[in-house]
């Protein structure tokens, strides 16, 4: 928790931005350690997914509660919100400490394959042309066989829901990582 805590304090530098780019492809990055939010128990796998699925459905109301907010660099409240500050206040706001940008964010919880992309999970993008640094992050609101819908900051209409499977996003998409 101390770690979390100090690498907020240390990070707040990365922009959201929303150049075209050419897709990207990552392959499975090592395995880091999840947030929890509570002490581990002896309960089952099933009731430990109905909890993190009702957890990340406060989440994604959390960042709901956002929509159509401007898009400000370094905002984390109604009156502008970058696309990190989004992810980091909606967590928040559920006692989840996560961290302040989107470059330490992209190798937080656990690398997922797009196939098995659930809500509450975050999904990064390569905005900045002819980069593949990740630049973009965003939570999956709504996760269903060829349709992912993510809430995210978009520099040039804030506070949104996109479609992964729209053409700007499907060619930026990196990578999905899952926290809860």
């Amino acid at each position: 928790m101390k770690k979390i805590v100090s690498l907020l304090l240390i990070s707040l530098i990365l922009a959201c931005g929303s150049s075209k780019n050419k897709r990207v492809v990552t392959t499975k990055k090592q395995r880091t350690t999840k947030v929890t939010t509570k002490p581990k128990s002896t309960s089952t796998s099933k009731s430990t997914s109905i909890s993190n699925s009702s957890l990340a459905e406060k989440v994604i109301k959390n960042a709901e509660a956002y929509q159509g907010v401007k898009y400000k660099y370094g905002g984390t409240t109604s009156k502008g919100m970058d696309c990190s500050g989004l992810i980091q206040t909606a967590f928040t706001q559920e006692n989840i400490q996560m961290p302040r940008t989107t470059s330490i964010l992209v190798s937080h919880g656990d690398w997922i394959d797009i196939k098995n992309i659930q809500k509450g999970d975050l999904v990064f993008f390569a905005t900045n042309k002819n980069s593949r640094k990740v630049s973009h992050v965003g939570l999956v609101t709504s996760a269903r066989i060829g349709r992912i819908e993510f809430i995210h900051a978009s520099s040039s209409k804030g506070v949104m829901t996109s479609l992964l499977s729209e053409r700007y996003w499907y060619q930026a998409y990196v990578q999905a990582r899952r926290v809860l």
